[in-house]
């Protein structure tokens, strides 16, 4: 009697927006991540924290394909993006760069920056589809009466806003953004807080880096917190520094490279209380 064997069973499918798994990049000669494993639920929002140099932002350029990684994966809803047959799933993923000169030099308008957002898209074409859906992205983040006018002439904040609109014109599931509260006023810090909650409320995954939690505080799920390359906090947002809400304080922080313990419940800094 013929036996037949059993119908292969497939893969689960990877449910997690982001995961890791003994990521490490080296730049140069020096190791910036060294063996970071990180798992992002989709539709969680999770602050990336830490020190200057600690690696945030390479983290968030690894898992786009922007450096080269040494050893380790990472996966964007399952999509291998360090490997050699790497692929970005860029139609359901957003990218917010620090903000720098967004503009200079280039008479750009609102309308045109966010457009530039749709390149290489396959299903929006120059056209009235695709003005209607970066006006509709700009409207989101509250610019759409402003769309005519040049970024050169924004505040930072205003600038930052455009720049969210542009990572939003593809409708992503997953938003990546790297300190969108730097150098920003309280009120843009106010604006982009509202725009994220609404991003979250609906579904969208976010990874934030950012220096402290401040506004963004309130929609956070949990913080991952970096040092020296190397994950030393996930779970709870930290708690700020000692002093960090008086009146007077200056938001001057020391970023010492002294070895320490992995605390329970860090500073925003990655430091034990």
């Amino acid at each position: 009697m013929k036996i037949s064997s059993a119908p292969p069973v497939a893969a689960p499918e990877d449910r997690a927006a982001i995961r890791t798994e003994d990521l490490t990049v080296v730049l140069g000669a020096a190791p910036v991540l060294r063996g970071v494993d990180l798992t992002v639920a989709d539709g969680e929002a999770v602050a990336l924290m830490g020190g200057n140099g600690s690696g945030k932002s390479t983290l968030l350029k690894a898992l786009l394909g922007i450096v080269p990684v040494a050893s380790g994966e990472a996966r964007l809803f399952g999509a291998d993006v360090t490997g050699a047959r790497r692929h970005v799933p860029w139609s359901r993923v957003g990218y917010v760069p620090q903000r720098v000169g967004v503009g200079a030099g280039v008479p750009a308008t609102a309308l045109e920056v966010v457009a530039s957002g749709l390149t290489g898209h396959r299903r929006l074409r120059p056209g009235a589809g695709a003005r209607r859906v970066c006006l509709d992205a700009l409207e989101q983040v509250g610019l759409a009466d402003r769309a005519r006018e040049s970024v050169a002439i924004f505040s930072g904040g205003q600038q930052q806003r455009v720049l969210i609109a542009r990572a939003l014109v593809r409708q992503p599931r997953l938003l990546l953004l790297d300190e969108p509260l730097s150098g920003v006023d309280q009120v843009s810090k106010e604006a982009i807080a509202r725009i994220l909650a609404q991003l979250q409320a609906g579904g969208t995954t976010l990874l934030v880096v950012l220096h402290e939690l401040g506004e963004l505080a309130p929609l956070l799920d949990r913080a991952v917190v970096l040092r020296h390359g190397r994950i030393v906090h996930d779970g709870s947002p930290p708690l700020p520094a000692p002093g960090h809400d008086a009146p007077d304080h200056e938001h001057l922080h020391p970023h010492g490279d002294a070895p320490a313990a992995v605390p329970a419940a860090p500073d925003l800094h990655g430091k034990p209380q």
